[in-house]
């Protein structure tokens, strides 16, 4: 009887447990994915390859999924500050925490670092 009532409470938490790590290590992905991406730029490249540098960057996530915000845009120049905003929007595995939390869970990122 005692196993009844607590073997699904334990089974929660366990899926949230599971679902904080899957947030996590996301949320590692997309940040360490912003940093490369702006030092990329910070050195001189594109738009295009800085997205392209990202998109590689967050290899077990979908890239297509992912949304890069760069500004400025286009030509910058040496000592201002480029500002890269990395979102990625997670889908949640366990279907109960979509009741708890909205889902997906947007990742999110940004880094700000000054043009060499």
């Amino acid at each position: 009887m005692e196993a009844a009532v607590v073997l699904p409470i334990i089974l929660l938490l366990l899926l949230g447990m599971v679902e904080v790590g899957r947030i996590c290590n996301a949320y590692l992905l997309v940040t360490q994915a912003a940093r490369q991406g702006a030092r990329y730029g910070a050195v001189g490249a594109s738009d295009a390859e800085i997205t392209d540098r990202i998109a590689s960057a967050v290899n077990p996530l979908n890239p297509a999924e992912l949304t890069v915000t760069i500004t400025p845009a286009g030509e910058r120049q040496s000592g201002e500050d480029l500002h890269l905003r990395v979102s990625y929007p997670l889908q949640l595995i366990t279907p109960l925490a979509g009741k708890v939390i909205s889902n997906p869970w947007i990742v999110s990122s940004s880094v700000t670092m000054r043009v060499e």
